[in-house]
């Protein structure tokens, strides 16, 4: 069960896509960080904020299965859900659809580190946001 979900409309434009028309495969990795960016937005953070408090998110794994592809002008769906959390990680998963053809699905781990680099604890009043009430998540 996820401790935190949101979806988000993405179209695929047309610089993302490869010479025949198909998003490339780098591009996944990019529409998943859009989703754990707004889904801590979601949760009342701004990222650029995090950092300026000396607060940094950086992907130590990433699992994708490819699908399906996905084509210039597609418009998908990305739902990106909050798996797992301790001290010092974060784990997302994902699922890309173009209408309920599933496209990818993934998984991230991601830790919190400080402006060196060093791994350190997740602070409290990043994990202190409230998931907003049942039924407002799209």
């Amino acid at each position: 069960m996820a401790l935190l979900e949101q979806s988000i409309p993405i179209r695929v434009r047309y610089p993302e896509v490869d010479g025949m028309g198909y998003l490339h495969h780098s591009r996944y990795l990019q529409y998943f960080e859009i989703g754990r960016v707004e889904l801590l937005r979601m949760q009342g953070h701004s990222y650029a904020d995090l950092e300026k408090a000396g607060v940094f998110f950086v992907v130590a794994k990433a699992e994708i299965k490819y699908r399906a592809p996905a084509r210039y002008d597609d418009e998908l769906t990305l739902v990106t859900q909050l798996i797992k959390a301790t001290a010092v990680r974060y784990d997302h998963s994902y699922q890309l659809k173009r209408g309920n053809t599933l496209l990818a699905e993934a998984t991230t781990t991601i830790a919190c580190v400080d402006r060196q680099g060093e791994l350190q604890a997740i602070p409290d009043w990043v994990n202190a946001a409230k998931p907003p009430e049942p039924g407002t998540i799209t």
